[in-house]
């Protein structure tokens, strides 16, 4: 072997010495990414894990909500004198008040009195307020001659009434406010009288309150 051979044989070797530091290198950055991206999925999981429990636990108490509802709506809802949906109880408004009016007639101030009390004991229980809702149909009140400026003021108007009537009868002042939609979000058609009769309604759903927003009561 002469002397050109040797030096080749010396600069391939030193080649290939520089090439594992490289090749180490490399390898590290590529564990190490690895490992990034595996601690991100654990993350993931878990994140999306929590979610889902999470989920699961409002599922399950909105439905121990409706069932106590139920439980201590049974007597009025087996009369089919209010209605339960989705957590709103809901009233036809010609059960309570006359067209155009917002002076309880007397089948809706018994109605609201045989309330009173399943309410207060449900709400009695629980960290929630109930809120009084007033709808009406699209028929403007002036048609009827009737003392409100529009719709808003009327459904604010029999919202303050069946609120009223619920303390009067029994009910915290502290447990219960109004709120008053108008003609806004109806449940039926107001092209026809009956789907006009569904949306003149009153609805009152508790609602979940934090301590410090509800009065203690005396």
């Amino acid at each position: 072997m002469n002397a050109s051979d040797e030096s080749l044989d010396e600069s391939s070797a030193e080649g290939e010495t520089a090439v594992w530091p490289v090749f180490g290198d490399l390898m590290a950055g590529l564990l190490g990414a690895f490992v990034l991206m595996l601690m991100w999925l654990m993350s993931l999981h878990l994140e999306l894990g929590m979610q889902l429990q999470s989920a699961l636990q409002e599922r399950e108490a909105e439905q121990q909500r409706r069932q106590v509802l139920e439980q201590v709506l049974a007597v009025p809802l087996a009369a089919g004198r209010v209605t339960l949906n989705n957590g709103r109880i809901g009233i036809n408004g010609s059960v309570l008040f006359a067209p155009g009016s917002a002076d309880l007639q007397d089948e809706g101030r018994q109605l609201l009195r045989s309330l009173s009390q399943p309410l207060a004991t449900y709400l009695g229980t629980r960290r929630e307020m109930l809120m009084v809702s007033g709808f009406t149909d699209d028929r403007s009140v002036r048609e009827g001659r009737a003392p409100f400026a529009d719709n808003l003021e009327l459904s604010a108007q029999r919202a303050m009434t069946v609120t009223r009537a619920l303390i009067d009868a029994g009910l915290p002042a502290e447990s219960i406010f109004a709120a008053a939609f108008g003609q806004q979000q109806p449940v039926a058609s107001n092209a026809d009288a009956a789907g006009r009769a569904l949306n003149r309604r009153v609805e009152m759903s508790p609602v979940p309150v934090s301590p410090s927003q509800r009065a203690p009561q005396r």
